[in-house]
């Protein structure tokens, strides 16, 4: 049971971003790659977009996040405290809203999915680094959207 629950978190990671599921962000290219080539075919953009950030805490997990209003800037810090007495490993999944903006969304550098190790009361900044696809702006279907909500749930790692 104990090896089960520790192999889900890495399962369900591949599921959703195989599938999809829950707004994670299947990839068709790299990030670089996407970065280049539209560097490389000089593609400019001209509507602005709206990135708010969320978080949230499992039932039973006592961390908090402060939220943040990201500006021009493609970085954001989420910060976490652990408010118990005892050190406590997390976990988190993402998603994206609205999930058909979700492939437009590519995060660079993220926290999620790997284990965060808290000792009582400490409090530590994570770092989101993102890139939005410039091809959103020609989609069709992105017509209307002009607000992307990137949003974390954390979950306790059983340490058994």
């Amino acid at each position: 049971m104990v090896g089960a629950s520790y192999a889900a978190v890495p399962l369900y990671r591949r599921f959703c971003q195989a599938t999809g599921y829950g707004g994670t962000v299947r990839r068709r290219e790299s990030v670089e790659e996407k970065i280049a080539r539209h560097s490389r075919d000089g593609t400019t953009t001209s509507r602005e977009l709206v990135v708010q950030f969320n978080a949230d805490v499992a039932d039973g997990m006592p961390w908090k996040f402060v939220r943040v209003k990201p500006g021009e800037s493609a970085l954001a810090f989420y910060t976490a405290e652990n408010l118990s007495s005892t050190p406590i490993t997390g976990v988190s999944t993402y998603n994206v809203t609205p999930m058909k903006a979700a492939i437009y969304f590519n995060k660079i550098q993220c926290f999620c999915f790997e284990e965060q190790k808290l000792l009582p009361g400490e409090q530590i900044d994570m770092p989101v680094f993102f890139y939005i696809d410039p091809e959103f702006e020609t989609d069709p279907k992105m017509d209307g959207i002009n607000n992307l909500i990137l949003s974390y749930t954390f979950f306790k790692v059983n340490e058994d």
